[in-house]
Formats: C-alpha cells, structure tokens, sequence
C-alpha cells in the first residue's frame, strides 16, 4: 500500500501509477454527480450541445454525493458531503469516463465490470470513500466554486468544490483492470462452491 498525494487537474500518468489498496487524496477541484446530472451531461453531449455543460470535467474526480447544504444570504453552505452509492451509476459510467475524461470516481460500494473495463481503456481510478463520514468530508472542503443544474434538485445538482486532502480515499479500482469488489466476489463464489461440494 502507497499513499499518493493528487492535485487536479488529475494526469493519466500519474493515475497509472496506483494499485489496487493504495490510499489517494486528492487536492483542487472535485464535482458531485448523481443520476440525473450524469443523465443529461450525456444527453447534452448526444445532442451536439456539449458546450451547454458548464464546467469542464476533463482531470477531474466525480464524487457521487449528494450533499446536505444551507442557504446562508446569498451563498451555499456545505454542512455534510457522504459518499452515496455508486453501482447505481454503473450504466453510464463508462460513457462519461470515456466522453469527459475524469481521472477518478469517488463514492462507495464499488462499481461493476464495465466500469472497471473504461478505467483501464482510458486511465481512471475508483476512490473508496468511508460511509457515514459525511463530517470529514465537508471538513475537506475549502470554498464552493460553484452549483449548476439546481433545477435538478439540491442533491442531484453538480456542486464544484474546492478541496484540501480530501479523503482518505482505497483505490478499490485501479487502471489496470483490478477491482477489489469483483475480487471480493469471485473468492466468496468459490468459497461458496467449496462448502457446497462438501455437503
């Protein structure tokens, strides 16, 4: 296990450089994304209206988050940032990598094949981030660049965020086609055919 210290915009060089358990923070801008935002990022891209996405996510992290957030005058206050789940995500995942070039997913509970297949094609990593810490999250982050897309409802909106060591993050997926989940799997799978065969 290495720790690694990130600052975006993320380089695929230095994405390659992680394994499977290494331990990431990341420093400089991070985007939340859920369902619907990843939805109509894409949608916009398969219309030809690409230049209507208003932050470029090119070596960034996506963080799949819904944040807890208060209006204070004329400003957003960010008061708990937790990891939602991301295998929700693992339909479209994979075409936004690929058409926006993020650099790392941060979430929890893992992503599938496809995903961890778009990881390796195009240098990306998926960052492990503990559930239930939604305080030291919102401790990692510095100022609020941003918000777009709040029609789509706070949660669901692409909340910019400037951050300082955010994490710690476990690459759970690397760019190299190793994913700890699916390893996960496929060990309790055997173990499974092996109690079974004994009875």
């Amino acid at each position: 296990m290495t720790e690694y210290h990130l600052t975006t915009p993320i380089r695929e060089e230095d994405v390659r450089k992680l394994r499977v358990g290494d331990v990431v923070y990341i420093t400089g801008t991070i985007v939340t994304a859920r369902d619907a935002a990843h939805r109509r990022a894409l949608e916009l891209v398969r219309a030809g209206k690409k230049s209507e996405i208003p932050i470029n996510f090119e070596g960034l992290a996506v963080y799949h988050c819904g944040p807890l957030v208060k209006r204070v005058g004329d400003t957003w206050k960010i008061i708990a940032a937790g990891p939602t789940t991301s295998a929700r995500m693992e339909a479209i995942e994979p075409e936004f990598i690929e058409i926006f070039r993020i650099r790392a997913v941060i979430g929890k509970g893992g992503m599938g094949p496809k995903t961890t297949e778009a990881m390796k094609k195009y240098g990306a990593f998926y960052g492990a981030f503990t559930g239930g810490a939604a305080a030291l999250a919102a401790k990692a982050i510095k100022s609020l660049k941003g918000v777009y897309w709040l029609d789509l409802g706070t949660p669901e909106a692409l909340w910019v965020l400037e951050v300082e060591n955010f994490g710690p993050l476990v690459v759970a997926i690397d760019s190299h086609g190793n994913n700890i989940y699916s390893d996960v799997m496929e060990k309790a799978r055997k173990k499974y055919e092996e109690i079974i065969s004994r009875i």
